[in-house]
């Protein structure tokens, strides 16, 4: 097959459907994060946590967090690794990654010279696991050593290594803290896939996540936007360079079914929008997390929220959650374009049902 030219507006269904934008809302909650293939783990609430802000803008008010919650500690249909929420049905992909971890120099050194902490940490938790780091004893014979807030954080640092070579895994979280446990009772019993199986299905599943992205970008931290060459190449009127287009995404787009959209306000970690140079190509949305800024110089607010209208993102939401005052206050509605009578409603519809689905009242 060819390059496929796709027009600007088919471009940006295909992506709006891949990730489960659509007026046909999803139902399933694990079924939802496997099409999604992560949720994001981010300690700012200040409307809500993000995992349970992008569930809620696709799973309406009927999601609750406790669900989320279920599918993690109880149900193990869910995991999580390196502050990411995965399905379960994926491990064998990052088990492939874990056996063995590639690793810097450094690192490989820090656990070598730390053995004996090692397999303190283990022998611990087979012995009286699951538990946070705070009730691990460093016994670590080297200190981990950062400019960053790692620095002499041994236990957490030896922790998170094990965790990413598949040794332990989280069990659960009480608020924000992590305990942690031997993997082999978090994990079901599965073999890695072999590396480049895993790969490529890795690419695969975030290709049909996306819908179309680029063969190759700049990386990004937590999980990349490219997905090297699965999919088929496709180019999008208007916009420089060649992109990848998920094949099942392809067909849809070819077939006469009508694309029905909505609107919704996303986290501003959504997978949609959270690849800002590709926001701006195929959507002309400029945006930035301002919440590290100076309030004097942010223009849309602390945690600005975008909004999806339809096949477009069309602008900002400042709002903030009070939870011991029992208000969400929404203190602008920027607009990148102008809203005209139909949207200004479906913004303020989706303004009262979060409110609603948080419990506080709308000011």
């Amino acid at each position: 097959m060819g390059t496929i030219e796709l027009d600007p507006v088919t471009a940006r269904r295909i992506a709006v459907a891949a990730q489960m934008l659509t007026a046909d809302r999803p139902h399933d909650l694990v079924a939802l994060v496997s099409r999604l293939t992560l949720l994001q783990i981010d300690p700012t609430a200040a409307i809500a946590p993000n995992a349970d802000l992008v569930l809620w803008s696709r799973l309406g008010g009927a999601y609750r967090p406790a669900d989320l919650v279920a599918a993690l500690e109880h149900e193990r249909t869910l995991f999580e690794l390196d502050a990411l929420i995965r399905p379960m049905a994926d491990l064998p992909i990052f088990l492939a990654e874990m056996r063995p971890l590639p690793m810097h120099e450094r690192t490989r050194d820090w656990l070598e010279s730390n053995a004996r902490f090692r397999r303190d940490i283990l022998d611990r938790l087979r012995d009286s696991g699951p538990l946070p780091s705070r009730d691990i004893p460093d016994t670590s014979a080297v200190s981990w050593a950062s400019t960053g807030w790692t620095n002499n954080r041994n236990t957490t640092q030896m922790l998170e290594l094990l965790a990413r070579l598949g040794e332990v895994a989280i069990s659960h979280r009480v608020g924000r803290e992590r305990y942690f446990d031997l993997a082999e009772r978090v994990y079901p019993d599965v073999a890695p896939l072999a590396p480049p199986d895993a790969r490529r299905l890795r690419n695969e599943r975030r290709l049909a996540a996306l819908g179309l992205a680029r063969a190759k970008a700049p990386e990004h931290p937590l999980e990349p936007t490219h997905v090297e060459e699965v999919g088929v190449e496709a180019t999008v009127r208007g916009v420089r360079g060649t992109w990848r287009i998920d094949t099942a995404a392809l067909e849809l787009a070819s077939t006469e079914k009508i694309f029905a959209g909505r609107t919704a306000l996303l986290s501003p970690f959504d997978r949609l929008s959270y690849d800002r140079v590709r926001a701006l190509e195929l959507f002309d949305f400029e945006y930035t997390l301002e919440m590290y800024k100076p309030a004097e110089k942010r223009r849309w607010g602390y945690f600005a929220l975008p909004v999806l209208h339809h096949d477009r993102l069309v602008g900002k939401v400042d709002a903030k959650a009070d939870r011991k005052a029992g208000i969400l206050t929404v203190t602008a509605i920027h607009q990148d374009v102008p809203f005209d009578a139909e949207m200004m409603h479906a913004v303020n519809t989706e303004l009262d049902g979060l409110a609603e689905w948080l419990g506080l009242a709308r000011r």
